[in-house]
């Protein structure tokens, strides 16, 4: 089980201890796991909106947005802020991009664009609360870590020696399509059609994200990979919100 202790270390802000440092090897078969952990995430977050069941519904929807982003330390927000600094500034150029992405300081257009992600997932989450759907908390952490998985299965990671080129080259590519095929029948046996729905907008989404990535970058990097998380968990609830 070490593989799934070191995506949960390295997806969550949970206190997790690792006996040692993992190699290659266990961190490539850790992504197998990414699924699991949205899984853990959903779970916890259907508790907290059974906990938080009759209190006002705007405070409800923020708290549990606010657990949401501290579950994951607001790591994926991080990249989704470098990656919109990144594609702006950098002018269409590829190295340009690359190195505005290592920038740790963020600037206005990343700042807008976490205000709307927010804001949506927000919105989205108060209108499934309002309508008694807790679907989309569970759906939305399992299919956009998935989706994370998958681009590490079949897109080039352009930071050679980094830690995502280790997950990558490591990481057994049959498993992967095993995994995916089962998360896809749990997302259909959890939520039926509308689970349906939300995997074919997820997948032409996922699909079109990666070839943006391709065309600016020649591949994907770890922002690109959280902003991506971000966008999908945004859709599914948006779209869950809307049906």
């Amino acid at each position: 089980m070490l593989p799934f202790w070191i995506a949960l270390q390295f997806l969550s802000s949970l206190p997790i201890r690792l006996p040692g440092m993992p190699t290659p090897q266990q961190s490539g078969r850790s992504l197998l796991f990414y699924p699991l952990v949205g899984l853990l995430f959903g779970l916890l977050l259907l508790a907290l909106d059974q906990v938080l069941e009759g209190s006002p519904l705007l405070l409800h929807a923020a708290l549990l947005l606010g657990a949401w982003v501290m579950l994951s330390g607001g790591l994926h927000l991080d990249g989704l802020a470098d990656s919109a600094d990144a594609w702006l500034g950098g002018f269409g150029d590829r190295e340009r991009t690359l190195v505005i992405m290592k920038d740790p300081r963020s600037g206005p257009i990343a700042v807008v664009t976490l205000v709307v992600v927010l804001l949506l997932k927000f919105s989205a989450a108060l209108a499934l609360i309002e309508a008694h759907c807790s679907l989309g908390l569970l759906l939305a952490p399992v299919i956009a870590r998935t989706a994370m998985l998958a681009l590490f299965m079949n897109t080039p990671y352009v930071r050679p020696g980094g830690l995502g080129q280790a997950l990558a080259d490591h990481l057994p590519r049959k498993a992967g399509l095993r995994v995916l095929a089962t998360v896809a029948l749990f997302c259909v046996f959890m939520g039926g059609w509308a689970a349906v729905c939300v995997l074919l907008i997820c997948t032409g989404s996922f699909f079109w994200l990666r070839r943006v990535m391709i065309r600016r970058l020649g591949g994907s990097t770890g922002d690109t990979a959280g902003a991506m998380l971000e966008l999908l968990e945004t859709l599914v609830l948006v779209t869950l919100a809307l049906m």
